[in-house]
């Protein structure tokens, strides 16, 4: 049986306005290039009539006998981005995987060269880069340019563009990397912090939204810099949080320590020579020895359980399919 060469997985939701067109767009940019390819949605929970365009498209696929499939997954419920991408990856079969958003804001001209460059150029990731954007400049761009450098500066994955949706990826990358909560945004950090280096950019068309309206609220500026300084801590010490916490803990509890006994020592040496001393605990210098003793212990603590879970921990469900094609 033969191998499929190329994989797209369309995220989406609330998007069935603009299903049909943009299928229609990837089958015409692809019917020349002789490459095998699946197309594959995730519906992310959607309240309109996108599972049944999806589905049509599939049954109108199937009735023409075209050996370029059309694969559909529904989830029960709303479970964000990062999610839908998991779910699209562990079904994807191609030899290169691509990933677009389904408001036809990205476009499929890029996909043959996109993939050219994954077999072609050896690169384990490409990442569009939408330089010339036609989103509002307060809403989206200005955000876009903060969240980029510092993930640029926290990383050191030198690209432009990270949350831009148009990516390829060799098949082992995304059989490879563990997309949740939401950190579909950074996905090359993922990809870097995975072992696969060979990392670079396009830089790709951006088209104006044609159907409907944004499904990314203000609360993302939020939630970024959360992901982001997660992100950044996962990179470093995710599989050693000892290394993080117990390091703090045995400082904190050592620098309390020194207090504790400079106020110990000299309240005896004040005692030895008969002079003047009070109650070690009307000595603010002890509160902060021993605040810090504790917090020290506690950081100590933190660390080992941190080990412990992560050494036995196991990935649940993260989603749950309602239908799939």
């Amino acid at each position: 049986m033969q191998k499929t060469a190329l994989s797209i997985v369309i995220p989406l939701l609330n998007e069935a306005d603009s299903l049909a067109e943009l299928q229609a767009w990837i089958d015409s940019v692809l019917e020349s290039s002789q490459l095998s390819y699946e197309v594959i949605y995730i519906d992310d929970g959607s309240t309109d009539s996108s599972w049944d365009a999806i589905s049509e498209l599939s049954r109108k696929r199937n009735e023409n006998q075209n050996p370029n499939p059309i694969k559909g997954i529904k989830f029960q419920k709303n479970y964000g981005k990062s999610q839908a991408l998991h779910a699209g990856f562990e079904l994807a079969q191609g030899t290169v995987v691509i990933t677009m958003d389904a408001d036809l804001q990205d476009s499929p001209n890029e996909i043959p060269e996109l993939y050219q460059m994954i077999t072609e150029g050896n690169f384990d990731l490409v990442s569009g880069w939408k330089k010339k954007r036609y989103d509002s400049v307060l809403s989206k761009n200005l955000p876009s340019k903060l969240f980029n450098w510092a993930a640029r500066t926290t990383s050191g994955v030198k690209l432009n563009d990270f949350n831009c949706g148009l990516k390829a990826y060799k098949s082992e990358v995304v059989k490879n990397i563990d997309v949740h909560g939401e950190m579909h945004r950074y996905i090359p950090v993922l990809v870097k912090n995975a072992g696969y280096k060979k990392i670079t950019q396009k830089e790709v068309v951006h088209q104006a939204r044609k159907y409907g309206s944004t499904k990314f609220g203000y609360e993302r500026f939020i939630n970024g810099f959360l992901d982001l300084i997660t992100i950044a801590f996962i990179s470093k010490y995710g599989k050693r949080p000892m290394h993080l916490f117990g390091s703090l803990g045995v400082i904190m509890f050592l620098i309390g320590f020194v207090i504790a006994g400079y106020v110990g020592s000299s309240k005896l040496y004040r005692m030895t020579y008969d002079l003047p001393y009070s109650l070690v605990t009307n000595n603010p210098w002890f509160f902060i020895a021993l605040t810090s003793m504790i917090l020290g212990t506690l950081f100590f603590i933190a660390g080992f359980l941190g080990e412990l879970i992560l050494r036995n921990s196991h990935q649940g469900t993260r989603y749950k399919v309602a239908e799939e094609i």
